[in-house]
């Protein structure tokens, strides 16, 4: 009877005394280990398994941890300065025989499973399946805030004229800025602009910075018509 086994991502066809090397096994030398990814069991009434054959095991029996012939890698970059890299390997197997094939009853032997790499396997018996952790509840994602609507600006309130004041805009050439310029200097009516004197025309032109304005525009004719 043979059995078709597979153990650090490789499968091995063996027999019971047959001894072969697979990748490193935590067990020391003397333990007895159990492979139970059989995939196949060969004999009088083959069993094939999808993928593996239940209930189905390897035993074996570790003579030695071991390491395979040393293997060189060397690496060059020509366009990299002439960078070179020399790098050595030996891969870690185990060397062990195999004792028996069971075609049923593996679960319940007791033997340690076999396991690849370091730390050692629990025994078949032993071994409890662990629970699955509940999934962590998902936190509440928060709501986007809207975007709050931009606050218009108000529009400006006109300055109101003063009281009883005349609307200057009708002079020739005054305008709602020029008008401002006249109600801060105290000039509110065409009574006023009518009464002006040489000296008054002068000292406007200095304030409204117009020289020469008042009298080409007729200003003052212009308030005696309106006063």
């Amino acid at each position: 009877m043979f059995a078709v086994l597979k153990t650090g991502g490789k499968q091995y066809k063996v027999q019971s005394g047959d001894t072969l090397r697979v990748e490193k096994l935590a067990a020391n030398a003397g333990d007895k280990v159990q492979f139970n990814d059989v995939l196949m069991i060969g004999g009088d009434s083959p069993i094939v398994g999808a993928p593996t054959v239940a209930d189905a095991g390897v035993q074996a029996e570790i003579i030695e941890q071991i390491k395979g012939p040393k293997t060189i890698n060397f690496v060059k970059r020509r366009r990299k300065h002439s960078s070179k890299r020399t790098k050595g390997h030996r891969q870690q197997l185990t060397l062990l025989r195999i004792t028996d094939i069971l075609s049923s009853g593996a679960d319940k032997s007791g033997v340690m499973a076999a396991v690849n790499g370091a730390g050692f396997g629990p025994a078949v018996s032993d071994a409890k399946p662990a629970k699955a952790k509940k999934p962590a509840a998902a936190a509440p994602t928060p709501k986007a805030e809207a975007p709050k609507p931009a606050k218009k600006a108000a529009p400006k309130k006109a300055e109101a004229a003063p009281a009883g004041a005349d609307d200057l805009k009708e002079l020739s050439g005054v305008g709602p800025a020029l008008e401002k310029k006249l109600h801060a200097a105290g000039v509110t009516t065409f009574a006023q602009i009518a009464a002006w004197t040489p000296e008054d025309v002068a000292a406007m032109d200095e304030k409204l910075s117009f020289k020469g304005r008042i009298e080409r525009e007729g200003w003052i004719d212009q308030a005696k018509a309106k006063a």
